[in-house]
């Protein structure tokens, strides 16, 4: 059977051929990342927060039985096997089901050029000029698009590619990261090739395919460039697709690069860097979603009679982001030289008031 990866670049398949696989493949399937890359599902599963796997945190899957609830956490049984085609990108999926999480979510999604257009505007910034990457175009029909600049990136005086791969970024409610990584459109799921992708981890990718020609400096930069990215997301499906996205896309750049994949433990760790750099939380709250409890206390009255006494989360209730008694998301920066042990990371929460200006310079 051929490597649906060799499919996915374009590169060993006729074009036309290439294209109608790239359109059907663009849902990276559960099972096969199962079959082929041995407890790699079960990291990009993985909540580094809570220790458990990630919810659902979505109504859309409850009829297909126990399991499948709001609250319950996505196994790998319940995605693979009989299951595997449970979760599906969002272009994929029903109309029906795309108006409802629109509605009750307010679930939109990007179109590419858009990301494109507002990845673009970072880039300017940190270059100091336009069009680095690509220029953006508009089609006779009036629709948008770009045009990939295929020289070289240069870089501006007293910055480097090293210095471009270490910048943070953060994409909030990323949905499929989009703005992460364009392997499709997410509107359209039209399939995105290796050289023509806009995202913030391509742009890293590209930079260091252009400047690296050996697998152990590549490896080593690219572990770098995704230590620098992060997102988060509220739905557990969306979660996975980004997380999934995030590794299809390492393993397509170094079979792009080399011609072949990454060792299975290169695998393996980037899975365990995106685990940790992209989670699952309430963007308002800072906690693990709907993990704020109205807190009950029982006692005795003068008549032996119980009363009970509710107490609200105060976060909830007086809107106070530091006051919440729910599940406080964790994340890594990996950049930290602990001053005593010289060891590098450290976990800290996302929402810690005394990292508010740390966090403003991190990101």
């Amino acid at each position: 059977m051929k490597d649906k990866i060799f499919l996915l670049t374009g590169t060993k398949e006729p074009p036309s051929l290439a294209a109608k696989e790239c359109n059907r493949l663009i849902d990276v399937l559960e099972n096969e990342i199962k079959n082929k890359y041995p407890d790699v599902l079960e990291t990009l599963l993985f909540d580094r927060t809570t220790r458990n796997n990630i919810l659902w945190a979505t109504d859309n899957y409850k009829s297909l039985g126990k399991g499948y609830e709001y609250n319950s956490s996505i196994t790998t049984e319940l995605v693979t096997g009989t299951h595997g085609n449970t979760i599906l990108p969002r272009s994929k999926k029903k109309k029906s089901i795309q108006q409802a999480r629109s509605r009750d979510m307010a679930e939109v999604f990007t179109p590419s050029w858009v990301c494109n257009a507002q990845n673009n505007l970072i880039d300017n910034a940190w270059f100091g000029c336009e069009n680095v990457f690509n220029t953006e175009k508009e089609k006779p029909d009036g629709t948008k698009n770009w045009e990939i600049n295929r020289n070289k990136v240069v870089f501006p005086k007293g910055k480097t590619w090293k210095h471009y791969i270490k910048e943070n970024r953060l994409e909030v409610a990323c949905g499929e990261a989009p703005y992460i990584t364009s392997r499709y459109d997410t509107t359209t799921g039209e399939f995105i090739s290796i050289d023509n992708r806009i995202g913030l981890l391509d742009r890293k990718l590209r930079v260091i395919n252009e400047n690296i020609d050996t697998s152990g400096d590549w490896l080593e930069a690219a572990q770098i460039a995704y230590k620098s990215i992060y997102a988060f997301e509220w739905q557990g499906d969306n979660l996975l697709l980004a997380r999934e996205a995030m590794l299809i896309t390492f393993i397509e750049n170094y079979l792009y690069k080399f011609g072949k994949e990454p060792l299975l433990k290169s695998i393996k760790y980037i899975a365990y860097i995106i685990s940790w750099n992209v989670w699952q939380m309430d963007g308002l709250k800072g906690v693990v979603p709907y993990s704020c409890k109205n807190q009950v206390t029982e006692q005795h009255n003068l008549f032996g009679d119980i009363e009970k006494t509710i107490k609200q989360c105060e976060g909830c209730t007086k809107e106070n982001i530091t006051k919440h008694n729910g599940v406080y998301c964790i994340i890594r920066d990996w950049n930290y030289n602990d001053p005593k042990t010289g060891k590098k990371g450290r976990k800290i929460k996302f929402f810690d008031q005394s990292n508010y200006k740390q966090r403003a310079k991190f990101y």
